[in-house]
């Protein structure tokens, strides 16, 4: 936006966190990037604070852009900008409404996926759909992967919808279709079923990656997926059916799945065939 020569009146971030080892209290990156091209910041606690919406009124925005704020805009706010709150959103709407659209994409295996930029109401994502543009899903990305690619298709049909609304080319238009939904992830989400097929366990070990991060544990430690690739053939859900020649391939409900890069507790993530270093005899062995 900044480089397009919007003009930026007020970005608006969530609070400081204590973050590391020493809970040093840490700014938000965008209130760091906001600061540093000059731009005013506010960070309120709550979204109802009548001191706060009171501020945005008297800037009379042009606009208000939501991006991964993760919190609820109040009447209050939805009501004050000329042409209405834009939300910036991961996923070709009504699909995946919520909170980790990114991730739920890949958990379920599509090829697709997209941004849409939506006229914002008081629903979850449910608002009018301004514009729309989609990108497919490899076998390689990651939840994070796909973040980054998704963030840079976000910003250019920003600059796009915002012009599109000014010269009237852009007209809002209700959703159609069965929405489905994308709620938020939590660190025990990360856990490994080894009865679900092996294409199913590929798929989640890349939906959450890098964020809560899939894993299992092995003789009571935990082990945190990084890679895998599904094989032909069975081996019962959870065992070890080969350990050797750099090869770590567990069994499943359908088909074989080989783990490619791992992270034991503790340690820096790794090949199988450094996993490997040291561990004999691990067929038979069971994953949980």
């Amino acid at each position: 936006m900044i480089n397009s020569g919007e003009e930026i009146s007020l970005v608006v971030t969530q609070t400081d966190k204590l973050k590391g080892r020493g809970h040093k209290l840490s700014p938000p990156p965008v209130k760091t990037a906001a600061l540093e091209a000059g731009i005013r910041v506010a960070q309120p606690g709550t979204l109802r604070d009548d001191k706060f919406i009171e501020a945005l009124r008297f800037l009379k925005p042009e606009f208000i852009v939501v991006i991964a704020y993760g919190k609820i805009l109040p009447d209050a706010i939805l009501e004050t900008p000329e042409h209405g709150c834009l939300n910036v959103h991961a996923s070709l709407l009504p699909n995946y409404r919520g909170a980790a659209p990114i991730a739920w994409a890949i958990l379920r295996g599509d090829e697709r996926t997209g941004i849409t930029t939506m006229l914002m109401d008081e629903g979850l994502d449910t608002g009018p759909i301004l514009l729309q543009q989609e990108t497919d899903i490899s076998r390689d990305d990651t939840a994070g992967s796909l973040s980054v690619r998704l963030a840079r298709l976000g910003a250019s049909l920003l600059i796009e919808t915002l012009k599109g609304i000014r010269d009237g080319s852009v007209k809002p238009r209700v959703q159609s279709g069965e929405a489905s939904y994308a709620p938020p992830l939590r660190k025990e989400d990360g856990l490994i079923d080894w009865s679900r097929s092996a294409v199913e366990i590929s798929n989640f070990v890349r939906g959450m990656q890098p964020w809560p991060s899939a894993y299992c544990t092995l003789e009571g430690a935990r082990v945190t997926i990084l890679k895998a690739e599904p094989l032909e053939g069975s081996g019962l859900p959870g065992t070890v059916i080969r350990s050797s020649k750099g090869e770590l391939v567990i069994g499943t409900g359908k088909g074989l799945i080989s783990l490619l890069e791992l992270q034991p507790s503790g340690k820096r993530p790794m090949p199988a065939s450094a996993f490997l270093l040291g561990r004999k005899h691990m067929e038979g062995m069971v994953l949980k």
